[in-house]
């Protein structure tokens, strides 16, 4: 998978892709290509690649002993800025607020085949010796003493490109990296259209569209995690095809803040980097000291839309989320936030649990509430003991029952934060991310730990484990309810560390608390949560192989933030709960159906108030719940898919899922509102269809692939004021999911 083709060019290639990169005249790394695979590469078609027309008119050139040669129209795999590069870089470092103008200079590659996965730090890896290589190509600047190993991972399987970077102090003194981006794609012309995901607290990963022309289009995140405002997911696209048609990405494995940007310059190239954000960041690197970024994916697919949606959901679950989760089933959750808010007792949830598992749940979550004296929002976040006036006889005695009704036992928990009420706050004030001066923010009533502090990540599970242990916890809810604000570390400013170290040593104790527990519980299932989905990243994916997508649980509000998210997070992230009408975020009222025909793609849940639901909608929950178990499986990990266009305005939604032999799937039809006189024939056409099999649709009509291919799926009648007898869907938010089996 990876060559290398005459003394200094690489070709890392599969069945899907190539990418390849040489050294350029001066001595540092160019790109060459990134597309569609390119087979065996030639001495001749390496020149042919390397070939190089001068843009030179009002440029300068890199030195006098280069002649001609500039880097300001050059693909670059590790651009600088300052030397004939004017456009911004990849690396930054000084030393004393002097800038140094970086020249890393090839020295040699590595190649290995082994990746293993290690809980220190969210990373792709490799089950199998074949089934990965890694390229480490290491560059010298001598005159700065520091030395640089780009990384470059390719799956056997996959449309995907992973990179990072390590820079060592080879010298005597301390410098200061100001940026350092983890990947950088260059690309030969502007004509895409960029897609980001962004939107807010309740509308999480909205897809928005940019046209490049000349300048920087960038999304970032400033607020210590990745965040409901923007994600660091973008898309570079040449049509808006679901099936055709060329599409690069990137995506950043990290939790934190971040930068993704795209810059054009005046010859219509295009440059994508994607890392850190150097705001309000700085690493001081002592001598012999080395700093490593965040991995970056660059996808590439030649299949538009889908083609896309296929790369980023395969990657993300075999070489991201923990191998035991890809296939073990994803219990169906009770969770009684929205059943109980705060006001519950034992006697009240042992109520809801036993309703529940006659009704065919499989685990009960207890949400905010079980601790301290906590009976709002205002209180006892940081003292992780159980509330006696709810759990008179413990946590471990409640859970005792719930596991003997044949449920696993979930518990809430929001390990970051402390409310000022507790002990932890008044034995360690020093413990609060805060500045030194009298007025600090506080946000929904409560401080941020921080976690930059080694201590403090130790004291919170020492919190925590016991409850685990005695809970016998099998699923955890993680929630982070505030962004920092005021970001500043008692602990740094105590070790004489910059502050500007503090977001990123803060992010790197999350996943040290993660690596703790799964290290001394490595069956439990931890759900991400960040105010519903202001942490949704492949850092996080990394250790909570699902996540709470939004504290919207509308099934209409729903459609579009899982259209979103799709593009760059695989189905089997994103945490599904019916819950009750009048929705409590939108006060939309909606069908038990449509909730449940959207709910059903992904794991599945529900939070809502069972004791109080008639005996049809009891009836409806639990076949329901007895049609998801038979086809979880595919529900959950099939080959999800786009079947029309993803606008945001759109007025219907489709997609299916389908298992690897196409041999079932379940297609989710999803109109919002009711049109008059709508179309007499609407179709959706199923290229996913194998041609040459035939299919029987709802245990009804049996039609070729063929014709589901160039044909299409008909669409539920609609009722259009003379059709009553007939029509199948009727008003507004409406849905039908068709389930089509091969026969042959």
């Amino acid at each position: 998978m990876i060559e290398l083709v005459g003394d200094q060019v690489f070709h890392l290639h599969n069945q899907k892709i190539s990418y390849v990169l040489d050294v350029m005249p001066n001595g540092q790394l160019g790109h060459l290509y990134y597309g569609q695979t390119l087979g065996k590469l030639t001495d001749a078609d390496v020149a042919y690649l390397q070939r190089h027309s001068s843009r030179s008119a009002g440029v300068v050139a890199y030195s006098i002993e280069t002649g001609d040669f500039s880097l300001a129209d050059r693909a670059q795999e590790c651009p600088v800025y300052g030397s004939s590069d004017f456009r911004r870089g990849a690396l930054a470092v000084s030393v004393k607020q002097e800038p140094w103008y970086l020249d890393f200079i090839y020295k040699s590659y590595t190649v290995t085949a082994t990746k293993p996965r290690s809980l220190a730090q969210p990373t792709t890896y490799a089950v199998g010796d074949q089934d990965a290589q890694q390229l480490a190509v290491t560059l010298i600047d001598e005159v700065h003493q520091l030395k640089l190993i780009q990384y470059y991972t390719i799956f056997k399987d996959h449309g995907a490109i992973v990179r990072s970077s390590t820079l060592t102090n080879l010298g005597s003194q301390p410098v200061m990296i100001q940026n350092m981006m983890s990947a950088t794609l260059e690309l030969p012309d502007d004509q895409f259209e960029m897609v980001n995901l962004a939107g807010a607290w309740l509308k999480e990963r909205g897809i928005k569209r940019h046209n490049l022309a000349q300048g920087t289009v960038s999304v970032e995140s400033l607020r210590g995690a990745s965040g409901h405002q923007h994600n660091p997911f973008v898309a570079l696209m040449r049509s808006r095809e679901l099936n055709h048609g060329d599409v690069y990405a990137s995506n950043l494995i990290y939790s934190g803040n971040f930068l993704t940007q795209v810059e054009v310059n005046e010859w219509q190239q295009t440059r994508l980097m994607t890392g850190i954000s150097p705001a309000y960041f700085g690493w001081r690197l002592a001598a012999g000291e080395s700093f490593s970024t965040p991995e970056a994916v660059l996808y590439y697919s030649h299949a538009g839309i889908n083609g896309l949606i296929s790369e980023t959901q395969a990657l993300a679950q075999q070489h991201i989320v923990a191998h035991q989760w890809q296939q073990r089933p994803r219990p169906i959750v009770f969770n009684n936030w929205e059943a109980t808010y705060f006001k519950f007792d034992e006697t009240k949830l042992l109520t809801l649990a036993k309703q529940a598992q006659q009704l065919g749940m499989e685990c009960f979550v207890v949400d905010d509430g079980w601790f301290g004296h906590r009976d709002d929002d205002w209180t006892s976040l940081g003292d992780w003991r159980v509330d006696h006036h709810k759990f008179p006889n413990g946590i471990g005695h409640f859970a005792t029952q719930i596991h003997a009704m044949g449920l696993q036992m979930g518990l809430w928990f929001e390990p970051e934060m402390v409310s000022p009420d507790t002990p932890l706050y008044r034995d360690h004030p020093d413990w609060v991310v805060r500045h030194p001066y009298p007025r600090t923010a506080i946000g929904r009533h409560q401080y941020v730990l921080d976690f930059a502090n080694p201590a403090v990540v130790q004291a919170i599970y020492d919190q925590m484990k016991p409850v685990i242990k005695a809970a016998q916890l099998d699923f955890m809810k993680w929630d982070m309810n505030r962004n920092i604000t005021e970001a500043y570390s008692p602990y740094l400013a105590a070790q004489g560390l910059p502050q500007t170290e503090f977001y990123h040593r803060y992010i790197l104790g999350v996943y040290q608390l993660y690596q703790k527990i799964l290290t001394d519980f490595p069956d439990l299932l931890i759900e991400g949560c960040a105010g519903g989905g202001g942490r949704f990243d492949l850092g996080l994916l990394f250790y909570s192989p699902q996540m709470w997508p939004s504290d919207d649980s509308d099934a209409v509000e729903r459609l579009g933030i899982l259209t979103g998210t799709t593009l760059a997070y695989p189905l089997a992230a994103f945490s599904n709960h019916v819950s009750a009408v009048p929705n409590a975020q939108v006060g939309r009222q909606t069908s038990l159906a449509l909730r449940q025909n959207v709910a059903d793609f992904g794991p599945l849940g529900y939070e809502l108030d069972i004791t109080k639901l008639s005996a049809d909608e009891l009836a409806a929950i639990k076949a329901n719940i007895t049609f998801y178990q038979q086809h979880r499986q595919l529900f959950v990990n099939g080959q999800f898919q786009q079947l029309r266009p993803i606008e945001p305005t759109a007025n219907t939604v489709a997609w299916s899922v389908t298992n690897p032999d196409q041999t079932e799937l379940f297609v989710g039809f999803y109109r919002k509102l009711a049109r008059p006189n709508p179309t007499v024939l609407a179709t959706i056409s199923l290229p996913m269809v194998s041609a040459e099999r035939h299919y029987q649709i709802d245990d009804g009509p049996i039609v070729s692939g063929r014709l589901l291919q160039k044909f299409g799926l008909r669409e539920p009648d609609q009722f259009n004021g003379a059709n009553a007898d007939t029509a199948e869907l009727r008003g507004d938010f409406q849905s039908h999911l068709y389930h089509l089996i091969a026969v042959d």
